[in-house]
């Protein structure tokens, strides 16, 4: 069994979450010792793993179907989660989701982060089996590191008794950056850093707005590398996830690998896996965040960032890299069998 992991514009996608989950992708095969490529003009494979859904991305799973592959397309997006986001992307979401439809459905198998993303697909009518699997964490990567967490601090010009905030993605209104502005006006007691960059051109005149206001609480650095974002969540002490819509957020589960409380917006995907106050802590109204930013920083809440680091973990890499084999060797063996 060999498989061929494939994205194209690999450029383009490599500050994002889809990128980001290419790398976890290889390091689970690596540790799992699955062969595999990521050189698209290798031939000798038996499965390709395609993650992008551009219009190469789909003519290279036809491509591979032609020569007697298996196709399985990674469903990193939704409808749901792209709209709200660029410039127009509410308008032309129903023909997003057509061409979402064209894609996954074209493969023997759609692998979704979440059993959230998964209900939603099941909603497409692909015709295709769809399994959950978790884009993964490499725990070992984020481990407690004072050094580490100084240079964050160090970096940025932030003092020890300073009380930082981050949020990581991109500049759009599904991010929830918005709000994070809002509260960063309400609460000048507190520095907000927001990682990450979007082209200000292709997002709405309010969230270039947000992004250029002027605040001496408020950051936004742009896109870091991921080593300089690991140090971010070692040495800040609160990670904001204000998303209104994800797959997953492969973001949320460097958080929670890295021990540093985190407080996410109230949203349907979170339900089950996380539990307020037990795990994370959770807010759906600028009043809540508001009081529980303050609980956590003042410690009138409790520390949860244990019980949360066990969600990381039950994710770790190498556990991902058994599922993802666990599925491979199902699509090149049984799906046959079940199919006569």
């Amino acid at each position: 069994m060999k498989i061929l992991l494939h994205s194209d514009k690999q450029k383009q996608i490599a500050k994002s979450g889809v990128g980001r989950a290419m790398v976890h992708q290889k390091e689970a095969l690596a540790l799992n010792n699955v062969p595999f490529t990521t050189n698209a003009k290798d031939k000798d494979y038996d499965l390709i793993h395609i993650n992008t859904i551009f219009p190469e991305s789909y003519l290279m799973g036809k491509k591979a179907k032609k020569l007697g592959k298996k196709v399985i397309y990674h469903a990193h997006s939704t409808e749901e989660d792209f709209q709200n986001s660029f410039l127009l992307s509410n308008q032309v979401a129903p023909l997003f989701k057509t061409w979402l439809k064209k894609c996954y459905s074209s493969a023997d198998l759609i692998i979704t982060p979440t059993p959230y993303s998964k209900k939603l697909l099941e909603n497409y009518d692909l015709g295709k089996p769809i399994v959950a699997i978790s884009n993964g964490i490499d725990l070992k990567f984020y481990e407690q590191n004072e050094e580490r967490a100084k240079n964050f601090r160090k970096k940025y010009g932030f003092k020890d008794s300073d009380k930082v905030i981050i949020s990581v993605g991109l500049y759009i209104e599904r991010k929830g950056i918005v709000d994070f502005v809002e509260l960063a006006k309400q609460m000048p007691e507190y520095h907000f850093v927001w990682f990450g960059y979007t082209n200000l051109n292709t997002v709405p005149a309010h969230i270039k707005q947000a992004v250029q206001t002027k605040l001496d609480n408020l950051h936004f650095p742009g896109y870091i590398p991921r080593e300089e974002l690991r140090d971010a969540y070692l040495g800040a002490d609160l990670f904001l996830f204000m998303t209104h819509e994800e797959t997953e957020g492969i973001v949320l589960l460097e958080a929670l690998a890295s021990k540093i409380p985190t407080l996410v917006r109230d949203i349907p995907i979170y339900e089950g896996w996380f539990k307020d106050g037990i795990n994370v802590y959770k807010a759906s109204t600028m009043e809540e965040f508001h009081n529980k930013i303050s609980g956590i920083l003042t410690h009138e809440l409790k520390d949860v960032t244990e019980e949360g680091y066990k969600v990381a973990k039950a994710r770790d890499i190498k556990e991902i890299g058994k599922q993802l084999k666990e599925v491979y060797e199902y699509v090149l063996n049984d799906l046959n069998e079940e199919k006569k």
